[in-house]
Parts: structure tokens; sequence; C-alpha cells
């Protein structure tokens, strides 16, 4: 049961009428796994260990940044550099030392998802893209978890409960009865892309934790069959029925997929074509063309905000726009096509090869943050 120290911690929420001893004793006999130790990430993990859930798994690979310190509340300008799983964990156990913290430093893959997941009781996706998104939904389906979704880009949230086991024995809609299939690559911008407004990633991030405390305890109407959409601008909220969808690949009445796939090659079937091959240049070879003035043309195809914050000279035509402006773009001279990692420039040039027929184009492998590390170290990160 409790010891004295913990009735007390726990004390106002144990006066909940809807929740009481009895759910607090579900908190802690129930797991969570946390997918991003990130923006969302973060203040869910917060919330959970505060809230006395008895074992938290943090799934996540990357290193604190500086950027990450606008949003992303478990860590300090002490932090940067150092793993996020390692540092989430020394916060969290500070707060709750009764919460048991497990790590998981690790790129979550269709090889190892299904044998980290089948370990908890519920899981939490704070990944910010596609692949993750449907890699996640899938393994929660195969493995009857219930899944607590969310989503964050400049000021607009996203949150829903997922797969949830209801009342009459079945499972509620899933990711892809709201999501079929994913958009291209380049509808879909991340934050480090468009931005996002910090204090949206504390009010999602702690919405999902409310959603996985009622899923535990059993208590409330969940997000279950919803979409709340959140707009922080204008302070307004709206709700999207979501139905089960009986043609659903993983879900529905004659599922196709019975195991974990390849979800890069799913999300990004472009990439994994020959059709239109794409040509890279290593940030070491462009600066060469530099020093020794031979003639090429920079593309820069980031949004204009990315540009102005940090950039290498050429013209800037945002990917949204670089097929309407391709007459901008020289033909008889190297064009060196970027952006911040090389994801968006590849895509630039397949779509100008494919509908415009360039072949003097050449991707920046790495992007900008490359030509940071490999020529520039003095200009700024982001």
């Amino acid at each position: 049961m409790f010891t004295k120290q913990e009735l007390l911690r726990y004390s106002r929420q144990i006066l909940l009428p809807d929740l009481k001893l009895e759910g607090q004793q579900k908190l802690k006999q129930s797991s969570v796994l946390v997918i991003g130790a990130g923006g969302l990430g973060a203040p869910a993990l917060y919330y959970l260990t505060a809230a006395g859930v008895g074992r938290i798994g943090i799934l996540d690979f990357d290193t604190v940044d500086v950027s990450n310190l606008q949003r992303q509340i478990l860590y300090n300008s002490n932090d940067i550099g150092l793993l996020k799983t390692v540092k989430a964990r020394e916060r969290l156990e500070t707060l709750n030392p009764n919460v048991k913290i497990e790590l998981h430093q690790c790129i979550l893959n269709a090889e190892n998802a299904m044998g980290i997941l089948a370990n908890y009781d519920i899981v939490i996706d704070g990944s910010d893209n596609l692949p993750t998104r449907y890699l996640v939904n899938d393994a929660c389906v195969l493995l009857k978890k219930t899944l607590i979704y969310g989503a964050i880009f400049q000021f607009e949230g996203q949150v829903s409960v997922f797969n949830e086991l209801l009342t009459d024995g079945n499972r509620g809609p899933n990711y892809r009865d709201l999501f079929p299939q994913p958009p291209p690559p380049e509808m879909v911008p991340s934050c480090s892309e468009g931005g996002v407004i910090g204090v949206l990633a504390g009010i999602i991030g702690s919405m999902q934790a409310s959603e996985a405390i009622k899923v535990l305890t059993g208590i409330g109407r969940t997000l279950s069959g919803r979409l709340m959409l959140f707009d922080s601008l204008d302070f307004t909220t709206r709700f999207l029925n979501i139905k089960c969808n009986s043609d659903n690949p993983v879900s529905g009445n004659k599922p196709s997929i019975h195991k974990l796939i390849d979800y890069q090659e799913f999300c990004n079937p472009t990439h994994s074509k020959e059709d239109y091959s794409v040509k890279e240049i290593m940030p070491t070879e462009v600066k060469k063309l530099l020093d020794e003035g031979i003639a090429f043309q920079i593309i820069d195809v980031r949004e204009s905000l990315e540009f102005g914050l940090v950039n290498i000279g050429g013209l800037n035509i945002p990917l949204k726009s670089v097929e309407e402006k391709a007459t901008l773009i020289q033909r008889n001279i190297p064009v060196v096509v970027l952006c911040k990692s090389g994801g968006r420039s590849h895509v630039a040039i397949e779509k100008l090869q494919q509908h415009h027929g360039f072949t003097n184009l050449l991707n920046l492998k790495g992007g900008i943050l490359r030509w940071i590390d490999d020529v520039d170290q003095e200009l700024m990160r982001y």
C-alpha cells in the first residue's frame, strides 16, 4: 500500500471523489511508456511522475540542445549536450523517488518496438515525425495497448486517445482511422522548420498526462473517438469525431498488416524510387567551389524566417513555392539546393527534376547543420 509520506504526497488527489485511495492505488500499480522526452514528453513525464504512476519508461535517443530549452521544461542550460533520458531521470527521481524510471536510449523502429511497448500498460506518443506515429499506432493496435496521441505546430495542438478498450469490449478508433494515409513529407513541416510557441508544448503534454491518468484509473470521459484541436493564439477548441474504419489495414474487418512494416518507406514513398535519383554534394566541396571562384547557384528551400536566422547566401525559395518559381533557377551552371538537414532539399530536387527537367541540381548533404559542423562553426544552430 502506501507509506505515510506517500499518503501526504498524494493527499490532494486522494481527496478527489472520483479518484480516492482506490484510484491512487491503480496509478501506483500502473506503467506508462513515454516516447520522446522533448516538448510533449517533458511535461507529460513531469506530471505523471508527480501523480504517482508506479513505473514510467522514457524512450529517446537525443541530447539536449540549446534550442530545446524554450519548451522542454525538464532541462536547463547545464544539460546542453547531455542525454535527455539520463537528465530526465535525474529530475524525475528528485521530484518523486517513489516512481521507478526506466530508460530506453534508442531510436524506435520496427525491430524493437513490439518488445519495448509490450512491457507497459499504455503509451504516450510525444514524437514529432510521421513514421514514428504510424509505427507506434500499429504496435499499440497489435499489442492491444491504449495510445495517448499529441501533436503541436506553431500555435496549434492536437490530442486524442487511440485504441482504448471500451466498456463493450471493443477498441476505440486509432490513428489510421483519422489519417489512413500519410500526406507528402513536404506538407508536414516540423517545429524545427515552422516554429512552436513553448507554452503550447506544456499545455498539450499536460493534456496527454491527464488523459493517461483517466485511462489508468477509469475515471471521467476520455478523448477516445474525438480529436481535440486547440488554438492557443485565439484560445479556441474544436472537436472532430472519429469513427472506426472497416477498411483500416491494421484493425479493420480484413486487416492486411499483421506485423510492423517499413514506416520510413511507407511515409516517404518517393524517396525509395530511383527514377529521379538525387545527386549530393558535401559542404566542404561547396566551400571549395566558393574559394576557387567557380560559378554556381545556391537555392535555399527553407522558410524565410529560417533563412533570416542563418544562411550561407543564395536565393531563398521556400519548398512550397519552388515549382512555381522554377524559372529563377539556372540551368547552365551547377545549382546547390539546401535546407536545414537535407530532407526538404531532396524533395525539391525530385520535383524540379521530374516536373521541370533539371539535370544540374545537387543536394547539400546534411543541409545548413552539416555546413555549420564541417565548414563554419561560428554560424548559429537552431
